[in-house]
């Protein structure tokens, strides 16, 4: 998977921002949107698609569409670079495989530290009876 190439497919909205910037913020489209289109992809392959469809289900649309957007600076170049990181970093940990989980016994000492445990809290709750005469 070849990063520069991905970002030659991203296509790139610029929107009108609320937040900082004065009257200045109703002339300027700061807000950038990064918009990827996961199944028409030329970059990646059909594995990866699969893989990061199943780990982006949240962050797609019903079209496998992924929408970014940023409005943190005043300034629409360091927004645009801001969500190319987002953006990048989003397909790096969507592309991770997750170690697969080998199931193991616990220990025979913990085994029997846990059986004194209840024992001793049910005796404990045995003294705590009235006698019986």
């Amino acid at each position: 998977m070849n990063l520069e190439r991905i970002i030659h497919e991203l296509n790139f909205k610029a929107v009108r921002s609320s937040g900082a910037g004065g009257q200045h913020v109703n002339k300027v489209s700061s807000k950038i949107e990064l918009i990827f289109d996961l199944q028409n992809s030329s970059e990646l392959t059909d594995d990866e698609k699969i893989l990061l469809t199943k780990n982006l289900q949240s962050k797609l649309t019903k079209e496998n569409v992924l929408l970014l957007q940023c409005d943190e600076s005043r300034s629409q170049h360091k927004n645009k670079e801001i969500v190319i990181k987002r953006f990048l970093e989003l397909i790096k940990n969507g592309l991770k495989v997750p170690k697969k989980r080998k199931a193991t016994k616990p220990t025979k000492s913990s085994v029997e530290k846990r059986i004194e445990k209840k024992k001793n809290i049910a005796l404990k709750k045995v003294l705590r009876q009235k006698p019986k005469f």
